[in-house]
């Protein structure tokens, strides 16, 4: 009897996919692991964030990383989660310092990464969350702003449009939330448990997501109070 192997989603990025912040669900990617693994024909999820990285950062590693979750011989994961960029748009040293990368350079970067990975899986990209500029800066020397965020997912948004690459956006949405400044811990950048389930919450309905694992989007509905 020949038991095919489920499919494997590789999740990519910072502190964010890592789960910083959410010691009650160990953070979004974390849930959604968690609620996959009851699902008997969702794929199986690889959470690989890293505190502090950046994009540069993440296109030396994904490969090897991402290459080496196939479980079975000669197989490879067949998608791919990219977050990235908060850490990217933080200036440095004041708040009107240089940018760890500019628009630009974090444009120029996106397009070269996507480039490598869409011949080699399916890719899928989402936006950035928001932070409290009034507790800046982070560890003494890195300077968030909302508006460099804002621009930094602009530039994931386009992107992504360009090369057919499906965008699941953040920033807008969650700055439009009314209680948003109580999702973030007290550094101002990381998402707390309630931040965590909000983004949780918006994949297990972002249709790009779920065709790809083959998922209805009722089967991964859940309260929005729920932590």
């Amino acid at each position: 009897m020949i038991t095919t192997a489920p499919r494997k989603l590789v999740v990519i990025g910072d502190s964010g996919v890592y789960g910083w912040g959410d010691p009650e669900g160990g953070g979004w990617c974390e849930r959604l692991r968690r609620q996959w693994m009851t699902l008997p024909s969702a794929p199986v999820v690889y959470g690989l964030g890293v505190r502090g990285d950046g994009l540069e950062r993440i296109a030396q590693r994904w490969q090897q990383e991402w290459s080496c979750r196939g479980e079975l011989r000669r197989q490879q994961p067949d998608g791919l989660l990219l977050s990235v960029g908060l850490n990217d748009s933080a200036r440095v040293g004041r708040c009107d310092g240089r940018q760890q990368l500019t628009a630009e350079a974090f444009r120029f970067g996106l397009e070269q990464l996507l480039s490598v990975m869409t011949p080699a899986t399916n890719v899928m990209v989402m936006g950035l969350s928001v932070v409290d500029e009034a507790v800046m800066p982070f560890a003494d020397c890195l300077w968030y702003s909302n508006e460099a965020v804002a621009i930094h997912e602009a530039q994931l948004e386009e992107t992504c449009l360009e090369l057919d690459v499906p965008f699941l956006s953040l920033h807008q949405a969650m700055a439009a939330e009314p209680d948003w400044l109580t999702w973030l811990e007290p550094d101002g950048i990381h998402l707390n448990s309630t931040g965590h389930h909000w983004i949780y919450q918006r994949l297990q309905h972002w249709k790009p997501l779920l065709n790809w694992a083959g998922l209805e989007p009722h089967a991964q509905c859940t309260p929005l109070l729920m932590s």
